[in-house]
This record gives C-alpha cells, sequence and structure tokens, in this order.
C-alpha cells in the first residue's frame, strides 16, 4: 500500500517537554550538505543545535565559526549519550547512512537523512523497520519536495487540477561533474523521482522501470541516461539525465486529462506555468455511427496560467516539517518510506542496464 503522510498542524510536544520547548539537534557530517543543514537549525525556533559531529574537528569548528556555542566532536558516542539530543540529522557518504543513522535510532534518537536514505534498499529497509519498532521518526531530506513551486504542485495534482495523470516527463542535464563512485542514474535522479513521489496521488504507483545508458566518453559508467516507469493507471513518467549537456535545464511537465503543468526551475520569473490545452477523446457513444474515426480526437486550446509561488528556503520548510513529525508522531511528508521508493526504483533502473533496458518490476508497494 503506498505510504500516505497526513498533512497535519499543531503539536502534540514529545513526552515530558513542553510543545514550545525546541527539540535538541546533532548534525553529523560537515562536508558539502552539513553546513547547509546547520544553518537551518541554527535559524529555526523550533530546533537548538547541541553539537557538529565530524573526523574532521578542525572542518566542523570552521563551519561553527568562533563564537558558536555548539559543541564540535569527532567522537559520535558522545553525542548519542547526550540526553538533551533528541534529534540526529545525518550529511555523511551514502556508504555510511546505515551504521550512522542506525547507531542513532538505536540511541532513541529521531533521524533526519540526506538522500540517498541508504546506499542500498536492503539498509534502507534496515532503517525504515528500526525507526517503526521503535516509534521514531525517519525522514529522508529529498528537499526539492520542500521548494514552493513542488509543492503547489503537489496540491494542484492531489486536488485534481489537472485531472488524471497521464504523464510525467523531466529533464536534468548540465555539464556537471563526472562522479567516480556513481552513475549519471543515481546522482541526479533521485531528485526526480523524490518530486515524483511526492506529488503523485496516493492511489497512482510506479510499478516498473526500465532504463538506457551511455558512456560515450569512456568514464566506466553510464553519463547519459533515460528511465521509464510504468505507473500502475498505464500512465507513464519519464527521466533524462545527462552530465554532457553544454546546456543545464532543469524541468518537469505534468500532463493531466484537464491541464498541463510545466516546471522550469531555471526560470525565476515563471517556474511553474498551467496550460489548459490538450487532446480530448470523445467516448465511441457520444458520436453517430457514420462519423468519422478522426472525430473522436479533438484538440483543446485554452489560457495559460502562472501560479503566485512564496518565496522560503526549501531547507527551512524541510526543517519545519521534521519538527512537527516529531511532534505530532504521523509520518513525514519525505518518510524514510519515500527514501525506500526511490531506492527501489535506482536498484531497477540499473538491474535494467545490466540487461539492456530490460522491463524489471518494483518491490515497493508502499
Amino acid at each position: 500500500m503506498k505510504h500516505t503522510a497526513k498533512d497535519a498542524d499543531g503539536a502534540a510536544g514529545t513526552a515530558g517537554q513542553e510543545p514550545s520547548a525546541p527539540l535538541g539537534v546533532a548534525v553529523v557530517g560537515a562536508g558539502y550538505w552539513g553546513p547547509n543543514l546547520v544553518r537551518n537549525f541554527q535559524s529555526s525556533p523550533e530546533f537548538r543545535l547541541h553539537w557538529l559531529c565530524d573526523l574532521n574537528v578542525d572542518r566542523a569548528r570552521q563551519v561553527l565559526g568562533g563564537y558558536s556555542t555548539v559543541q564540535a566532536t569527532a567522537d559520535y558516542a558522545a553525542v548519542l549519550a547526550d540526553p538533551a539530543v533528541e534529534a540526529v540529522a545525518v550529511a555523511t557518504p551514502a556508504g555510511t547512512h546505515l551504521d550512522v543513522a542506525l547507531a542513532a535510532l538505536r540511541a532513541g534518537k529521531h533521524v533526519l537523512v540526506e538522500k540517498p536514505l541508504a546506499a542500498t534498499y536492503e539498509d534502507g529497509l534496515a532503517l525504515v523497520t528500526e525507526a517503526e519498532e521503535r516509534g521514531l521518526t525517519l525522514m529522508c531530506d529529498h528537499t526539492y519536495c520542500y521548494t514552493p513551486a513542488v509543492a503547489r504542485i503537489r496540491e494542484m495534482v492531489r486536488a485534481g487540477e489537472l485531472g488524471d495523470i497521464q504523464f510525467v516527463d523531466s529533464v536534468r542535464i548540465n555539464l556537471g561533474l563526472v562522479q567516480k563512485d556513481v552513475d549519471v542514474l543515481w546522482d541526479l535522479a533521485p531528485h526526480d523521482l523524490s518530486v515524483l513521489d511526492f506529488i503523485l496521488p496516493d492511489h497512482v504507483r510506479p510499478v516498473a522501470v526500465a532504463a538506457h545508458g551511455a558512456d560515450p566518453i569512456g568514464a566506466g559508467q553510464s553519463c547519459v541516461a533515460y528511465l521509464t516507469l510504468q505507473l500502475n493507471t498505464g500512465a507513464i513518467a519519464h527521466v533524462h539525465v545527462n552530465w554532457l549537456s553544454p546546456t543545464k535545464v532543469r524541468t518537469t511537465m505534468v500532463g493531466g486529462s484537464k491541464r498541463t503543468l510545466v516546471w522550469d526551475d531555471l526560470n525565476p520569473t515563471q517556474r511553474v506555468a498551467v496550460f489548459d490545452r490538450g487532446v480530448d477523446l470523445t467516448a465511441p457513444q457520444e458520436i453517430g455511427v457514420d462519423e468519422r474515426r478522426d472525430m473522436l480526437v479533438s484538440y483543446r486550446t485554452g489560457d495559460m496560467v502562472a501560479p503566485a509561488l512564496g518565496e522560503k528556503e526549501a531547507l527551512r520548510s524541510m526543517v519545519e516539517e521534521f519538527a512537527a513529525a516529531i511532534r505530532t508522531g504521523r509520518p513525514a511528508l519525505t518518510d524514510g518510506r519515500a527514501g525506500l521508493q526511490v531506492l527501489d526504483i535506482l536498484e531497477a533502473a540499473s538491474r535494467s542496464l545490466e540487461f539492456r533496458g530490460a522491463v524489471v518490476g518494483l518491490r515497493t508497494g508502499r
């Protein structure tokens, strides 16, 4: 069954704690993403940052600055032993997520994990199972899902404003850094897959995937890839990722039976546009038997509307959602199972690449 995250307001408070009291949190990892988490936790009234943990303590101190009251350490055990720490945010390499996050969960801490949730589906499942058995919040930092644009797209899709979803097409290409340890699918596609999982209605889900990739520069792994997802409704979703494009494109098109939406993340003046244009199919019983077959199809050309979007940093919204999930006990909008869904698709895509584009079924039914 597909996971449903309820939109709940209010704060119930954790055991023995006033709802308004900040939640104690520690960040693990002071590399690329950790400083962004540090900044947002420090600026949020929902949290009080106590620790920044990194194997390189000097780097952690540099991130915190000279006047910070937050403690820098390389001793993760000391962080987990601190009763003031109720939650841990993990911003370490994916291969370490299982060990770092599992230790936090077993210490009774709520956990936020940078994408991907883990290096493998089995590791991700272990984290989800541990969190559920202990009644703890496990959330995946799918940052794009908390942008104002994607939040608005989710509202429109789930309210039926686009009608039944017929197709989703995403393009994420640029002249990017060729990674040594992952191919272009594992590097770029998690963004698009997390957004797809976030916006689709609860009754719509991917059931199978086929992937094609190429390595024209001899990097040893796919630098260009195309991923096609079959949805249980008969609709289709497509993702194009590319490290070799001379231009940068970040677009997603969501086609529905009523309207089609285009999200251009690189267009600050019009990120989302909704087109009342499409193809309508007249049911056979609605036309006479003597009318031609081509009269079944009609083309609709209407207005384009650009919805107004608020301005708010996605990470700030993500941090607020983490706090709300902890306080209310409800699943986060991008909880562990959402992270598990992305891992399932990525692993299936990798298997499909091995077998030259064969269709591979997915494991998660959510």
